[in-house]
């Protein structure tokens, strides 16, 4: 039988292999197949090995733990091997581990406590031996899966999905955002806006005819945005559901949409490809 794999990704050294050590002792058949420091080189390691499970970091440099996982999400190649089992490691919060708790989701307390870690392991053997589908209920169980990576991403805070209570007390009515010269600070009414788009240090603020730049994290964005009016389609894009024209699937299965006025097609991530199912 094949021996279960895992992936750790922490920048604290001395915290990644107390997290091994703690493993070694709870499920001693698990093979840790790469430890790396944050969520770029978790990604990479991740597609390269495909292991069974991921611990991730909430926080790490450059890329996090959450952002890390929404990628991976969207670039498994499920052809190869099932999503991997997710478990965040995050340092004690208790707003953070409510969260967690109310969504079911599995995670780590810095430092490792044992005993919490046995009862991971239990919930993650559990999946993983119940995770052989028949062939005819392989797409059910990748749905059914994707489905926990959303409660996942979404307990651990990576922004509001449809229906997820707002932050704020009032959605933005409008946006102050600078042209693309950088030397006009224009007040966008948010109807008129049609996607964002995070690019680099900024976020594209996109209406019909115009393009705008805004210096706000998406995930700080989310939150003021009115969760029923603006869907989060993919990590790095979020669509004003009122100027979707048409959805269109490829050969490949993948969902784009596109808008009324705008020539390009955005891309839907696995992630979030359930919103458009009933189009």
């Amino acid at each position: 039988m094949t021996r279960p794999t895992a992936l750790i990704a922490e920048d604290e050294q001395l915290l990644a292999q107390a997290l091994r050590a703690e493993l070694a002792q709870a499920w001693p058949e698990l093979e840790v197949v790469a430890m790396v420091g944050d969520g770029r080189s978790a990604v990479a390691a991740a597609l390269e090995r495909l292991p069974d499970v991921l611990f991730l970091d909430i926080r790490m440099p450059g890329q996090d733990g959450l952002s890390a996982a929404a990628e991976l999400a969207d670039t498994w190649p499920l052809e190869k091997a099932p999503l991997p089992q997710l478990v965040f490691v995050t340092a004690y919060d208790e707003y953070a581990v409510r969260a967690f708790e109310q969504q079911a989701v599995d995670y780590v307390l810095k430092p490792v406590l044992p005993e919490r870690l046995r009862k991971t392991v239990g919930r993650l053997q559990a999946a993983l031996a119940a995770r052989a589908p028949a062939p005819d209920s392989a797409s059910a169980a990748i749905e059914e899966t994707l489905a926990q990576w959303r409660r996942v991403l979404s307990a651990a805070g990576t922004g509001a999905l449809p229906g997820s209570p707002a932050a704020a007390p009032a959605p933005l009515k409008l946006i102050a955002a600078s042209d693309a010269g950088g030397s006009t600070v224009r007040m966008v009414p948010i109807d008129e806006v049609q996607y964002f788009e995070a690019a680099d240090k900024y976020v594209r603020v996109l209406t019909a005819s115009h393009e705008y730049l805004i210096r706000t994290p998406l995930k700080q964005l989310l939150p003021q945005l009115d969760a029923n009016a603006f869907w989060q389609v993919h990590r790095a894009v979020v669509v004003n559901t009122n100027a979707i024209e048409s959805v269109h699937r490829d050969e490949a299965g993948k969902l784009h949409l596109q808008l009324r006025g705008r020539a390009e097609r955005l891309a839907v991530s696995r992630l979030f490809a359930h919103l458009f199912r009933a189009m």
